[in-house]
């Protein structure tokens, strides 16, 4: 099968011009696009709760992995405590599959979905 981007025109004396993209047919160009930005969508982390950890321990482990506040963590820990679970935080895929890693590797359940 022939690819159809880029397509080139000859101009004068052999040169070779990309033909612009309103001059290209569109085809499955919307379906990429389509799912081009359906990955760009951010995923998101979450803490569930558990019967094994300490609160104290959770707060803990959200400092020391994310940066937050002690208010900050302890906030989170209360939603997961409180609510069974809480987000805890955002981002692209790989980010989000590192974040739910060091989450697993502290004892804590993590778990990630794609943000809709």
């Amino acid at each position: 099968m022939r690819e159809q981007f880029p397509r080139r025109r000859r101009g004068a004396g052999g040169t070779v011009g990309v033909v612009p993209p309103e001059a290209a047919p569109l085809g499955d160009l919307d379906t990429i696009l389509d799912e081009d930005v359906a990955t760009d969508e951010p995923w998101l982390v979450i803490v569930w709760n558990d019967p094994i950890n300490l609160m104290s321990f959770v707060t803990y482990v959200l400092q020391k992995l994310f940066g937050y506040s002690k208010e900050k963590a302890t906030a989170l820990m209360l939603d997961v405590h409180h609510k069974g679970r809480a987000v805890v935080s955002s981002g692209t895929r790989e980010r989000a599959e590192l974040d739910v890693y060091r989450l697993h590797e502290h004892g804590l359940w993590a778990t990630m979905e794609q943000s809709t």
